[in-house]
C-alpha cells in the first residue's frame, strides 16, 4: 500500500499519507493544522484573487487526496457537482459508456444528457469484458469517455479496470472511475490506467456523514486544468469549513476503512448463512462474480455490500425498519452503520431488486452490528402481523 509523491510531498504508505499529507510548512510555533481560512477575497499581487480559483484550506484537502489518489486533486461542493463538471466536458453527441448500474444521481443525468442530444449513451454489463470493449469500440464510432463504478452501485459487481482502461485508451477514450465505495486506501485507479477518479467525498473520504463534497483527480495536466477551469466558470466551491473537516475526516481513514471493512466481512458471512437472506453481493466472499479481479485490483473488499431479503418488498422494508442500532438512512461511508431499501427511492433502476438492501458497515463493534441485523431479519413475521391496517370509523 504505497503512496506516489504528490508536490512537494512524497509518503511511503498511503496510512501515514492520510495523516501526514496537506500539512503547513514547520516553523517555530506555527500550527500543525492547517488554519480554516474564511474569504473569498485575497489581496492582489497573486495569481488567484478569488475563492473559485483558489483557498488555502481547499488547496490543503487537494494535496490531501492528490496524494493517495496519485494525482492533482480538484475538490467541489458535491459529488454531483464533481461529476456534472466532466460531464461538461463531454463532445457534443459523442458515445459515452457507462454501467447499467450507477448511482442513481448520475444514471439519471446521463440519461438527460442521452434525451437532450447531448451523448449518446451506451449502457454495458461492466462485468463483462468483451461487452465493455464492444461498447467502447462501437460500430466505427468509439466512445469518447467511459465512466464507470467498481463496484457498482447498489449491485457491488466488479469491473476489471486495467482491461477497460487498456480498451478505453487503444480506441482515444477517456476512462473515469467513481472510487467512491472503495476510497484509494483500497483501490486506486490511476495506478491501473485510469485517467481520471471521482469521489462523493461526502462519503468514505470524510467519514463522518457531516458535510457535502466531490473530489476528482486526474495525472494528466491538461485535464486537470479543465477541471478547474469547470470549477471557476460552474461555481461548484466547497466551503473552507467543510474543506476544514474533510480533511480532518481524512485523517482516520485508513483505520476507519480497516474496521469497518472487517466488520463488513463479518456481516457477509453471517448474512450468506441466514435462512431469511436470499443472496449476498460482497467481493469479500467466494462466491462473488469476478472476486479474482476484485483481489487483483483492490487492497481488500471493502465495507460496502448488499443482500436480498428472502421476500418481497414489503419484507425488506421491515427489515429496515426495524433495526435499533443500525441507521434507516441513504448514504454511506460514515462512522455509523447505515442501511436501506434502494428501491424505496422512485428514481432508482428498476433492474435493481425490489428485495435488495444496501448496507454501509460502519466501525461499531461487529457482533452488536450483527445482532441487530439478525434480530431484524428474525422479527419480520411479528412485525408483519403487527402492521396490518386497522379497522377504522
Amino acid at each position: 500500500m504505497s503512496a506516489p509523491k504528490n508536490g512537494h510531498e512524497s509518503f511511503k504508505n498511503l496510512d501515514t499519507a492520510a495523516v501526514q499529507a496537506g500539512r503547513p510548512p514547520v516553523t517555530p510555533d506555527g500550527p500543525i493544522n492547517p488554519p480554516i481560512v474564511l474569504s473569498s477575497t485575497m489581496h492582489a499581487g497573486g495569481p488567484y484573487g478569488y475563492m473559485r480559483d483558489w483557498n488555502a484550506t481547499l488547496d490543503s484537502l487537494e494535496q490531501a487526496i492528490g496524494a493517495l489518489e496519485g494525482g492533482r486533486c480538484t475538490v467541489f461542493s458535491s459529488g454531483m457537482a464533481a461529476a456534472n463538471a466532466i460531464f461538461d466536458l463531454f463532445p457534443q453527441g459523442k458515445p459515452v459508456v457507462a454501467s447499467q448500474y450507477s448511482y442513481t444521481g448520475v444514471a439519471m443525468r446521463l440519461k438527460e444528457l442521452h434525451d437532450l442530444g447531448r451523448i449518446e449513451l451506451r449502457l454495458v454489463d461492466v462485468t463483462d469484458d468483451v461487452a465493455v470493449k464492444a461498447a467502447i469500440a462501437g460500430d466505427g464510432n468509439p466512445a469518447s469517455w467511459a465512466w464507470i463504478e467498481t463496484p457498482t452501485n447498489p449491485m457491488m459487481e466488479i469491473c476489471d479496470i486495467e482491461a477497460t482502461a487498456t480498451v478505453a485508451r487503444h480506441y482515444g477514450a477517456y476512462l473515469a472511475v467513481d472510487n467512491t465505495f472503495m476510497t484509494p486506501i483500497r483501490q486506486r485507479p490511476l495506478e491501473l490506467g485510469a485517467h481520471l477518479v471521482m469521489h462523493s467525498a461526502t462519503k468514505g473520504l470524510a467519514g463522518h456523514s457531516d458535510l457535502l463534497m466531490g473530489a476528482l483527480v486526474t495525472a494528466d495536466q491538461e485535464l486537470a486544468q479543465k477541471i478547474v477551469g469547470r470549477r471557476v466558470l460552474l461555481g461548484a466551491v466547497p466551503s473552507a469549513f467543510d474543506s476544514y473537516l474533510a480533511l480532518r475526516g481524512i485523517r482516520t481513514l485508513a483505520i476507519r476503512v480497516d474496521r469497518a471493512e472487517s466488520n463488513a466481512q463479518f456481516i457477509a458471512e453471517k448474512l450468506a448463512e441466514h435462512s431469511k437472506v436470499r443472496a449476498v453481493h460482497y467481493p469479500g466472499l467466494g462466491g462473488h462474480k469476478n472476486a479474482d479481479i476484485a483481489k487483483r485490483q483492490s487492497d481488500g473488499p471493502g465495507f460496502m455490500l448488499a443482500f436480498e431479503v428472502d421476500g418481497d418488498a414489503e419484507a425488506a422494508e421491515l427489515v429496515c425498519q426495524s433495526v435499533e442500532l443500525i441507521t434507516y438512512a441513504t448514504s454511506l461511508g460514515g462512522v455509523e452503520t447505515l442501511m436501506e431499501r434502494r428501491r424505496r427511492w422512485p428514481k432508482e433502476n428498476s433492474a435493481v431488486p425490489e428485495n435488495l438492501i444496501r448496507v454501509s458497515v460502519g466501525i461499531e463493534n461487529a457482533n452488536d452490528i450483527w445482532a441487530d441485523l439478525d434480530q431484524a431479519l428474525n422479527a419480520t413475521g411479528e412485525i408483519a402481523n403487527q402492521t396490518q391496517p386497522k379497522m377504522g370509523y
